[in-house]
């Protein structure tokens, strides 16, 4: 076995080496769905058509996402004699000021680059950058650096070396490795890998199933489409280590429709594995079999819990069931069944390759590992970010993600997606791991990040998260089926000035029993948005419920757009001409007034106004709001 990886490994190599002969320039382009959103593919072109005009022996390259999502498309050139430099927001025609100025003239373009991936004397290296003092990337190492849809770029750096490993040890040595390392599931749940695998191998049944977890429906997370996106054979390799671990010789990778490039790239690096003998039977000459089927899933938030999900693969209705007996009993067609999620399957290769001590040397003492996060919101730098469990959440959002945009004051961050907690700025020093989160209100959840600022309401946040929620229950539980609807119909009463002096001891009470009575993750954790911002936030609901204001100035009933006139500028129509509804005309006076019975709280008009003027604002209560003046007659009318 290990004879046959040493020669797999010597020919990805050599493979490899020729894609890159000395002399010879190489543009790796980032085209993950982040990079396409962005253009990529555009820019992708206008390298080479301006490669087409010269006379360069260049490479192109195209690589998934570095995390780095705020400066997509992300284009790196590694150019003889030079360290590989890295740019960012390359539209086509910084495409092809690069292929000019830098490929052919020898101008690094240092105007657009972030850094050089190597220290050195030169040019400023991008690891100088303060969030790349905090950031690990064991889960994210291959990511943005090789090529998905090439298996041997893979193995050059080491891929399938795992388990070629894994087929010299006992089965039990495998699982035991799992259990010291401290692997927790990474996708919410956090329980213990090794456990789920012992109980799966321990029951006797003469068929079992490894099933990985892609069902990624958090609004604001996409850890697991990069992964498939940027190195679908770290999932593969550990899919294949863990079939080995529990006598499984069937996998199945459950992703959902709305990923299709990483449906495609996943399929691709299964096929490529098949054809190297990776997949299939006799894995190295091992006599174990194993292989992998991808299914994808129709898109239900609940088919992300695994009893929902293995309905859902059986051709039923997505609705999960009562446990015990647990999947690793009894799962897939009543098989023995591990379901893990693509970041836990994607560490196991490394903790095999580098040891469990290797792994438990990081994080917490009950938080092993790194965590992936997904920063989205009201943060400069969006994207992904690979940290050591137990960094803080300061850390996070202000060293990586920089801080809050615009000057802004942050308000609250919701973390672990839809069904997470807001957690407020006093909890900024909050160490991110399993327990530490689930004490706040929050959780770790499948690594979701929103960050939230001073203009967000957080009745508002725990209305439209609720809403998500209530409109992805399966329907199954009377808790949360009609619970989440009735909390709902108090939140919607709360935003609108209707909301009366007892809804929050309801609605609180209202969460407590859906938590205590619903089957399945979706309805026990759908009320942890309203109770963490029931704890934390109490005095915005009282200001609806009371003052019938909102401090925040969102919601639209309980607020409306003005017009100062101090600041108004007479010869200025640039809000009139925005208007959709054409609620802004001009007064007696010439300045301009907004009819507040055709306004639609759309803010077109206060992104309009000249920075310099400012003139338009939103205010709460209404009492604020002086009398307007009528409109004006149209010409040919009568006014009484």
């Amino acid at each position: 076995m290990q004879a046959k990886f040493e020669r797999l490994y010597d020919n990805a190599v050599s493979a490899c080496g020729r894609a890159s002969l000395y002399g010879r320039t190489v543009i790796t382009l980032g085209t993950a769905t982040c990079g396409r959103a962005a253009g990529a593919l555009e820019t992708l072109q206008a390298f080479k058509d301006a490669l087409d005009r010269t006379d360069i022996d260049a490479t192109i390259i195209e690589v998934g996402c570095r995390g780095y999502c705020y400066a997509e498309p992300i284009a790196v050139i590694s150019k003889p004699g030079l360290p590989p430099i890295c740019y960012g927001y390359v539209t086509p025609g910084v495409a092809e000021r690069l292929v000019s100025d830098f490929i052919v003239g020898g101008d690094p373009c240092l105007e657009f680059a972030l850094g050089a991936l190597e220290e050195n004397d030169q040019i400023p290296a991008i690891f100088d950058q303060p969030r790349f003092r905090y950031e690990l990337r064991n889960l994210l190492r291959n990511c943005g650096d090789i090529d998905p849809n090439d298996i041997e770029q893979y193995i050059a750096n080491g891929g399938y070396g795992a388990l070629a490993k894994a087929l010299y040890m006992e089965p039990q040595s495998i699982i035991g490795e799992i259990g010291r390392s401290g692997l927790r599931g990474l996708g919410g749940a956090g329980f213990p890998a090794a456990e789920k695998w012992q109980l799966c191998r321990d029951t006797e049944s003469d068929i079992r199933y490894v099933i990985c977890n892609a069902d990624e429906g958090d609004p604001g997370a996409f850890m697991d489409r990069t992964i498939l996106e940027s190195d679908p054979h770290s999932v593969i390799e550990g899919m294949a280590i863990a079939a080995c671990a529990v006598g499984s010789t069937k996998g199945y990778v459950y992703v959902r429709e709305e990923y299709p490039l990483a449906v495609k790239r996943i399929e691709n690096a299964i096929e490529h594995a098949r054809g190297k003998g990776l997949l299939g039977s006799d894995i190295f000459g091992s006599g174990f079999t194993f292989d992998i089927e991808v299914f994808q899933g129709a898109g239900a938030f609940v088919c992300g819990e695994a009893t929902a999900l293995i309905a859902s693969l059986e051709g039923k209705r997505g609705w999960p069931r009562p446990r015990p007996p647990r999947t690793a009993v009894r799962g897939l067609w009543d098989k023995p069944t591990i379901i893990n999620n693509v970041k836990t399957l994607a560490y196991v290769s490394l903790i095999i390759e580098r040891g469990a001590v290797w792994f438990s040397d990081t994080g917490t003492g009950g938080s092993k590992g790194t965590a992936v996060f997904a920063l989205a919101g009201k943060v400069r730098n969006t994207g992904l970010t690979e940290v050591p469990m137990g960094t803080t959440l300061r850390r996070i959002i202000y060293d990586i993600g920089g801080g809050i945009p615009n000057g802004r004051k942050f308000k609250a961050v919701q973390i672990g997606g839809p069904s997470g907690g807001c957690l407020p700025e006093r909890l900024l020093d909050l160490p991110v791991d399993f327990d530490s989160l689930e004490h706040a209100g929050g959780m770790m959840g499948s690594g979701g990040m929103v960050v939230l600022d001073e203009d967000n309401c957080m009745v508002e946040t725990a209305r439209y998260f609720l809403d998500f929620t209530r409109n992805e229950s399966c329907g199954k539980c009377t808790f949360c089926r009609l619970g989440t609807a009735q909390m709902l119909d108090i939140l919607d009463d709360i935003t609108k000035g209707k909301g009366r002096s007892d809804d929050m001891k309801l609605i609180e009470e209202l969460a407590n029993d859906i938590k205590e009575g619903s089957l399945c993750g979706l309805g026990q954790s759908a009320p942890n948005p309203i109770l963490t911002t029931l704890r934390y936030f109490k005095e915005e609901y009282e200001a609806h419920i009371i003052e019938k204001r909102c401090p925040a100035r969102v919601c639209p009933e309980l607020t409306a757009t003005y017009i100062v006139p101090e600041k108004c500028e007479r010869s200025c129509d640039a809000c009139v001409g925005t208007c959709p509804t054409e609620a802004i005309f001009t007064g007696k006076s010439g300045i301009k007034v907004i009819d507040q019975e055709k306004c639609v709280k759309c803010d077109t008009c206060i992104a309009a106004c000249p920075p310099q003027y400012k003139a338009i604002i939103k205010i709460s209560p209404l009492s604020e709001l002086p009398q307007s003046e009528p409109r004006p007659a149209a010409k040919g009318s009568h006014v009484c």
